[in-house]
């Protein structure tokens, strides 16, 4: 199975749908387990159904570092329990740097776009 965070990878911003993940396939965002309603709303939008592992921090306590880390010990964890993830989508560099680090088994698949007008 592959991995996808949401903001940057299932989503771009302005409504835009990005990568959208498999039926098998589980979501490990950065986003705190107070946005469950808002993200869980957005995903059934978009008609995407996958397990959802939101970051069990504060809204107000999230960093970028700590999305990081929540993400690696997801990956772990499934890990752990016999749930390899294969690839893992990630845009933000510093997450992805966490990442590589405390769960260097794991593909990351950067996704860079350019959504400028032309």
């Amino acid at each position: 199975m592959n991995g996808f965070d949401i903001d940057g990878v299932i989503y771009f911003g302005n409504t835009r749908p990005g990568i959208r993940p498999g039926s098998d396939d589980v979501i490990i965002s950065g986003r705190s387990y107070q946005e469950a309603d808002e993200t869980f709303a957005f995903l059934r939008t978009f008609g995407i159904q996958n397990r959802v592992f939101l970051n069990p921090i504060n809204f107000l306590d999230k960093t970028r570092e700590k999305s990081g880390l929540h993400k690696a010990k997801t990956l772990n964890t499934l890990k752990d329990q016999g749930e390899i993830v294969d690839l893992f989508f990630e845009d933000d560099p510093i997450q992805a740097e966490i990442i590589r680090r405390d769960a260097p088994w794991v593909n990351l698949v950067m996704v860079v776009h350019d959504l400028t007008v032309k």
